[in-house]
């Protein structure tokens, strides 16, 4: 999260973006939100879990503590914003917006200090790529083009090994929002549907199975183009101001749509979206709209659990596993609708997994900038996996996806990574084919 440390004189924070005292009292120090967070399962320290980093977010309030001071620094950056600590908050304290606040204010105070060539660097990172979704798609086929050459093969034996691994595999084609429309005969509503940033480029497949099962569904599917990234990616790292602009945008594409409801298959950008009316708490003139937003994002496993699939699903005859995304079971609290989805698939066995819903380690660019302590989760999480005997993993989430399949190849065996979507259009699509056959 920083460039280089600086020595801060200045205690507390100031400006924008300050983590909110009302929230921070609210902790009453129970500890309940210890045995679900993860890096204090992983360390059992005090200052690693959530009430030794509320305590320390205070502390810099107050003026107990400096702002860049190293331990404040890196409890705040080896968080994973997972919000596991929320949903076991009996006092329902909003923990993640005091982490990311807290991280505002550092990347507030840091940014001045970093060379030029670290400010541009980070710019085309968390900016360029994330702000023009045509420069993402150029970025991808830059990777498709090493991947297939074999120029990966230097990165994988070079220090960028753990990044090459966890890079997705770019497929030959995208999924580019372009005013679509998908019309479902007869239609019950319409679904405007979300591509995001990464997922366009990397998941096309994701897009085109949700596609298809809102329409199985009744819903008439509209993909505007004037959409762009979610904006976690910036609120998680610091970048507030960025993480509104963008969210302008999606705000903004949807009230013009005319669709009913906002449809999301990546578990993190519908954290983000749903969160949209807390990123504008402070702004008169967007928080309402932003609210009113909020109030009509589903992720498509909520949708689809709501409506009526007609039954005509064929068999995946296979036992799967059911990794949660920290973004759907803990900030969205969507937990049983994923489930009763697999469970409407013939032939399949879902066998729950130990501490299915403790963070894998990816958590946005976590295994990224904490590879020491993602690599921890992801062990933890593949070992959990290996236990079941599953042949499949199901998850609602494409950094989960990539973090866990990137696990299960360093482990070895042959266990393959879907979204549930994904899974739930096999099914129908095994039901056609067996169909044509007899």
């Amino acid at each position: 999260m920083v460039g280089r440390m600086i020595e801060a004189s200045e205690p507390g924070f100031s400006g924008a973006d300050i983590p909110s005292a009302a929230v921070y009292d609210a902790c009453v120090r129970c500890g309940l939100c210890l045995p679900a967070c993860p890096t204090y399962l992983e360390t059992m320290t005090e200052t690693s879990g959530p009430r030794g980093r509320i305590s320390l977010i205070k502390a810099v309030a107050e003026g107990e503590l400096p702002l860049l001071g190293p331990g404040f620094v890196e409890q705040m950056s080896q968080c994973l914003d997972c919000r596991a600590c929320e949903a076991a908050c009996p006092s329902g304290v909003r923990y993640g917006s005091l982490l990311e606040r807290s991280r505002s204010q550092i990347e507030t105070a840091v940014a001045p200090t970093r060379s030029v060539l670290q400010s541009v660097l980070r710019r085309f990172a968390l900016r360029t790529l994330f702000s023009n979704l045509a420069t993402m798609r150029l970025a991808a086929r830059l990777l498709r083009w090493a991947q297939r050459s074999g120029v990966m093969w230097i990165a994988e034996r070079t220090g960028f090994r753990d990044a090459a691994a966890l890079a997705p595999r770019i497929p030959n084609r995208f999924f580019v929002a372009n005013d679509q429309r998908f019309e479902a005969q007869p239609s019950l509503g319409v679904a405007f549907l979300h591509t995001g940033c990464v997922m366009h480029v990397a998941f096309p497949n994701v897009h085109e199975a949700s596609v298809r099962m809102l329409r199985r569904a009744g819903l008439t599917v509209t993909v505007p183009r004037a959409q762009g990234c979610c904006g976690a990616i910036a609120v998680h790292t610091g970048q507030m101001e960025f993480g509104r602009e963008l969210a302008k945008h999606n705000i903004e594409a949807f009230e013009h749509s005319g669709a009913d409801v906002y449809v999301v298959n990546a578990a993190g950008c519908g954290s983000a979206l749903k969160e949209y009316g807390d990123l504008f708490a402070d702004d008169p003139q967007w928080q309402t709209r932003a609210g009113r937003f909020s109030s009509r994002v589903r992720d498509i496993t909520e949708v689809l659990d709501a409506m009526h699939l007609d039954s005509h699903i064929g068999r995946i005859d296979a036992a799967v596993t059911y990794q949660e995304p920290c973004h759907l079971v803990h900030a969205q609290r969507v937990s049983a609708a994923p489930r009763r989805l697999l469970a409407q698939i013939p032939g399949l066995t879902l066998r729950e997994m130990d501490e299915s819903a403790v963070c894998c380690g990816s958590a946005g660019i976590y295994n990224l900038t904490q590879p020491e302590m993602a690599g921890r989760l992801q062990r933890r999480k593949v070992g959990n996996i290996v236990e079941t005997a599953a042949t499949i993993v199901a998850t609602a989430n494409p950094g989960c996806a990539l973090q866990v399949a990137a696990g299960l190849r360093e482990r070895g065996g042959d266990v393959r990574v879907a979204h549930v979507v994904e899974l739930l259009d096999e099914a129908y699509a095994n039901y056609n084919a067996a169909a044509t056959r007899a």
